[in-house]
């Protein structure tokens, strides 16, 4: 399934779901677990059924008859062994007038007692359900592309799910999940590959998830390579975790605990790689509990204690600690933290002097403002590296990435996925992996020449569709006749667009006759290029900076044919009674409009991707000519711990990279502010809508 499709399927999911909850008289917080829990039922059905397929040829057999299938069967198949009753499609067909709720409660006891992991997490409130809601949620997660999904399909649904329900404020307040862009980036810069992953705020254990994606892009199984282990307070977040995990095939230790009290003394100094988005500013932890901890390295240990409360008036460098003396002599650590912590001063300060000193900062990353879903401040990622090597030990690399960022909605930003590839780049350069900044550039020139491949078979497929309803207007135009309700204005206007257009047409194909030539000869030079040198890949970037205006043009002439195309067809419909004639009923008209709609946008797609891609092959060769990290003027900076002092210690990457020249206004920055505007304005305009609807109903009960 490709991504687009599971893009769709997501939504359309979720559309449906929240439907049902929008008309019932539960809230986000209620209904969440539920929900989750339906997801990964069906998900543990799909998997049963996918390795019970394999396992079935290889069972033994006595008197022509297999021995019956087992738990320990599934042992180490990413899958769980079903009883019969705990399947998804026995729930979905019983028959009418029976108990989904109790079937489903019972599914959900019968799982816990195969599956040592789960036991006593699996939601079971679905008999308080109303049965009418209860029998549609079934029947939502029963579609068939979700019985014949693939891969991590219901994983990342299950993802796009836990996002949602955070950004509706459900499951206190939507803190245990860590938006993906924030956690990828940790994953991609501390490379988590082998070993013991812990989590000390694991919250949904998206770190762990994320970890398993990045192993399994590698063709690595994260089971044979990761031991996971989590802590976390919540009762109701350790449920969600372990039902991530086995909603993603991936097995963990999760523990119970109040990091701040409860230490984990078997990982002290055990941890390979330690990643976590710690709750931000808490202040209300006990000194006297934990000034002994052996967590604390600094001689500081307390960053400050408060007057009013007499408690540690802010956690951010506890959290620090910990992070650091989880690690193992050669372990890496990435945790989001507030931005506030890099510049903190007094007892914080004090504290952050001593782990520079260490000599194990290894990078500190600034993100903007609206990464999260439920609070809007920036924030900032820290990276630590106890193995780094001798020749990086007195420096930092900083990175400003609060310019970087997609419009989700006018409230959410997120890192596209060319995003995380740069940024992730720009460590690789820092560690002097240059053969992979250069596979990555490779990556994006061949990209680039695919997708500049799909703009001829789009425009062969808009040809026909202009073409086709271009000759029945024409035809029309012959037969028409001032009337009493026809003008001879609106004819002369129907004749005056028909004439543009075909200008247009012309213009258009005269454009692409000459770029598809050039494009070819272009292609075919390349061909056969190894593209693995800068030069080379240099060279080949140069090559194509000719067709970026080219490409520009042809679009904006394929807008002006589709929008003339079919401003014709709306006269013809709207001034000219086109929908009386035979030709151009209702039913032709809507699908003349709706085959060009399609075509117009797959040719405007192509073009728009190729220079998509181009656009991140000129960011990175601009910023890093010689595919080596240099200082980039408002993006990073390699600091030395001198300069770190000099500057009040402060691990702000703003305060050293300074600002950079402004970039060239382009379509696509100005199509991104103008997407944000938009949202803005329609956020505003339901607000108004419901402001209005509140004044006339206030209005209205003050009359009677």
């Amino acid at each position: 399934m490709s991504m687009l499709n599971i893009s769709v399927l997501e939504s359309s999911l979720w559309e449906a779901a929240d439907n049902l909850r929008a008309n019932s008289n539960l809230n986000a917080n209620e209904y969440s677990m539920p929900v989750l829990g339906l997801i990964f039922l069906r998900h543990a059905t799909n998997r049963f059924e996918a390795v019970k397929a394999e396992i079935e040829p290889t069972l033994p057999s006595r008197g022509g008859k297999k021995r019956p299938l087992t738990s320990g069967d599934f042992t180490g198949k990413a899958a769980i062994f079903l009883p019969e009753k705990a399947h998804y499609d026995y729930i979905l067909t019983l028959p009418g007038g029976c108990d989904h709720g109790t079937a489903i409660k019972e599914a959900m006891e019968l799982i816990e007692a195969q599956t040592e992991m789960l036991q006593g997490v699996l939601p079971k409130e679905y008999t308080s359900f109303d049965p009418g809601l209860l029998g549609e949620l079934v029947r939502i997660f029963a579609r068939d592309e979700l019985k014949q999904a693939t891969g991590d399909v219901f994983g990342r649904i299950y993802e796009y799910f836990l996002n949602k329900f955070a950004m509706t404020g459900a499951q206190e307040g939507g803190e245990f999940f860590t938006p993906p862009s924030l956690v990828r980036t940790i994953v991609n810069v501390i490379e988590p590959t082998r070993g013991v992953v812990f989590d000390p705020a694991c919250g949904s254990a998206g770190m762990f998830v994320q970890t398993g994606h990045f192993l399994e892009n590698q063709g690595t199984n994260p089971s044979e390579r990761i031991t996971f282990c989590g802590q976390e307070k919540s009762d109701n977040n350790i449920r969600l975790a372990k039902m991530n995990l086995a909603v993603h095939g991936l097995e963990g230790n999760i523990r119970q605990g109040n990091t701040f009290y409860d230490k984990c003394d078997d990982l002290i100094g055990a941890c390979d790689f330690v990643m976590s988005n710690p709750p931000f500013n808490v202040d209300s932890v006990s000194p006297e509990k934990v000034k002994t901890d052996p967590r604390l390295f600094t001689d500081k240990k307390l960053p400050g204690i408060s007057a009013k409360t007499g408690a540690v008036s802010n956690a951010n460098y506890l959290w620090i600690q910990y992070y650091y003396s989880y690690l193992n002599s050669k372990g890496r650590a990435g945790f989001v933290m507030a931005s506030s912590a890099s510049d903190a001063g007094h007892g914080e300060k004090e504290i952050r002097e001593q782990i520079i000193a260490t000599g194990d900062v290894d990078a500190i990353i600034s993100i903007g403002t609206n990464f999260f879903y439920t609070r809007s401040l920036p924030c900032t990622l820290w990276f630590f590296d106890r193995g780094k090597p001798a020749e990086h030990k007195d420096k930092v690399l900083m990175i400003d990435a609060r310019s970087l960022h997609r419009v989700i909605s006018r409230k959410i930003r997120d890192f596209s996925e060319e995003q995380l590839k740069n940024i992730t780049a720009i460590a690789w350069l820092y560690r002097g992996e240059q053969s992979r900044y250069l596979g990555l550039v490779r990556e994006y020139l061949m990209q680039t020449h695919q997708e500049a491949s799909a703009i001829a078979p789009s425009i062969a497929a808009l040809n026909p569709a202009i073409t086709s309803l271009t000759k029945v207007l024409t035809t029309f135009k012959q037969g028409l006749k001032p009337t009493e309700d026809i003008s001879a204005e609106d004819i002369a206007a129907f004749q005056a667009v028909l004439a543009e257009q075909d200008e247009a047409m012309k213009l258009l194909a005269e454009e692409w006759g000459t770029l598809k030539t050039d494009l070819t000869d272009y292609m075919e030079e390349m061909d056969g290029n190894a593209l693995s040198t800068n030069e080379e890949q240099k060279a080949c970037a140069e090559n194509f900076v000719p067709f970026v205006p080219r490409l520009k043009t042809l679009q904006k002439q394929v807008n002006e044919s589709h929008k003339l195309t079919i401003r014709a067809l709306e006269l013809a419909e709207k001034k000219l009674e086109a929908r009386k004639t035979e030709e151009l009923n209702s039913k032709s008209i809507r699908q003349y409009r709706d085959g060009l709609n399609a075509a117009h946008d797959g040719v405007v797609q192509a073009i728009k991707t190729t220079l998509y891609i181009n656009q991140q092959i000129h960011w990175l060769q601009t910023r890093f000519p010689e595919a080596a990290l240099v200082d980039v003027p408002g993006l990073c900076k390699v600091v030395t711990r001198d300069e770190i002092a000099k500057s009040d210690s402060s691990l702000t990457p703003g305060r050293y990279v300074g600002v950079g020249a402004a970039d060239q206004e382009d379509e696509e920055g100005f199509e991104e502010r103008l997407k944000e505007i938009h949202l803005e304005l329609s956020e505003l305009n339901q607000a108004a809508v419901e402001l209005a609807t509140m004044i006339q109903t206030n209005l209205e009960e003050l009359m009677l």
